[in-house]
């Protein structure tokens, strides 16, 4: 048989198998409940605060997170450390000269010898804005545990450090909280010491399971895996560069950013995603025009900075409720 004959031979079995394959994929993908039962998770959140709403109080404080549950906000979100003598602190960085202007890390401090955050602090993901309020203290998750007893919390773990992720697990357990507080982590091998502390928790995905998530996707392998995430977490792409300028000069360049948002915001993946009972919130959304555009590429929720912006939002917006 000649080569020419071998290649008819070849195609005309493989492309009637690759057709159905394609379209059993494409009919799992809008109706994944037939392979997967859906999740149901113990909250639904999409109203969620970034750092407990960081463009209205100072960051990560007890102000803050109590402004932004007066606003109706849904869900806090929130990143932990680890003090010297052993408290769990929320606060976005371990360093902190970025917030206090003192170059010193959590780590290497008690308690008591934490500094007060600056007066003024700069809004992350809206550059030029700034955030002021009376209460400059670092909050103790436990102090966030006992005031806010029902509110869905998402905690990043930014370090794979045993003993924090012990004593975050043993406060969620203390509190009874292991359905309403979530593992957050783009790091992998953390996420998966999270897991093992505390497998009763809802977690989100990491980064390097997140790109597995799109490789699964455009494979068309995706309806066919189970996912254990109940979260995916990520940037709305069209925020960079223009509220948020990120350090990388990779994700400076237009271009790039613009194909990252192309091969990211997925409508039939989010959807696919929401069918399967996986929430996804996009972040961090500080203006209505984001807030909407997040919504229309297929986000269960938003993340934003400032909790009234979206409380206003959701009142002009009923159909979102």
């Amino acid at each position: 048989m000649c080569m020419q004959e071998r290649m008819i031979s070849f195609l005309y079995f493989f492309l009637p198998v690759l057709g159905g394959y394609t379209l059993t994929s494409v009919y799992l993908l809008k109706n994944p409940q037939i392979l997967h039962r859906k999740k149901r998770p113990a909250f639904y959140c999409k109203k969620i605060s970034h750092r407990g709403g960081s463009g209205e109080r100072i960051e990560s404080t007890m102000e803050a997170f109590t402004h932004a549950a007066e606003q109706g906000t849904e869900m806090l979100e929130m990143d932990c450390h680890l003090t010297h003598d052993g408290y769990v602190v929320v606060s976005h960085d371990e360093n902190l000269l970025r917030q206090t202007g003192h170059d010193v890390t959590i780590s290497s401090l008690n308690l008591q010898d934490l500094p007060l955050y600056k007066e003024r602090l700069e809004v992350t993901f809206y550059e030029g804005r700034y955030s002021t309020g009376k209460d400059r203290k670092f909050a103790l998750l436990e102090d966030v545990f006992k005031k806010f007893p029902e509110m869905p919390i998402s905690i990043e773990i930014k370090e794979n450090n045993h003993q924090l992720i012990k004593k975050v697990s043993d406060l969620v357990k203390r509190y009874n909280r292991e359905g309403i507080t979530v593992w957050a982590s783009t790091d992998s091998t953390i996420m998966k010491e999270c897991w093992k502390m505390n497998s009763s928790m809802p977690y989100s995905f990491s980064m390097s399971r997140g790109l597995l998530l799109l490789l699964l996707f455009y494979t068309g392998l995706l309806p066919f895996v189970p996912i254990g995430e109940s979260l995916l977490q990520f940037y709305l792409m069209r925020i960079f560069n223009r509220t948020f300028i990120p350090d990388q000069a990779l994700l400076r360049n237009k271009l790039v950013v613009s194909l990252i948002e192309k091969i990211t915001m997925r409508k039939s993946l989010f959807r696919h995603l929401a069918a399967r009972g996986i929430q996804v919130h996009l972040f961090v959304c500080n203006t209505e025009e984001d807030i909407e555009a997040a919504f229309e590429v297929g986000a269960t929720g938003v993340m934003s900075d400032y909790p009234t912006l979206l409380s206003s939002y959701f009142c002009k917006n009923r159909s979102q409720d």
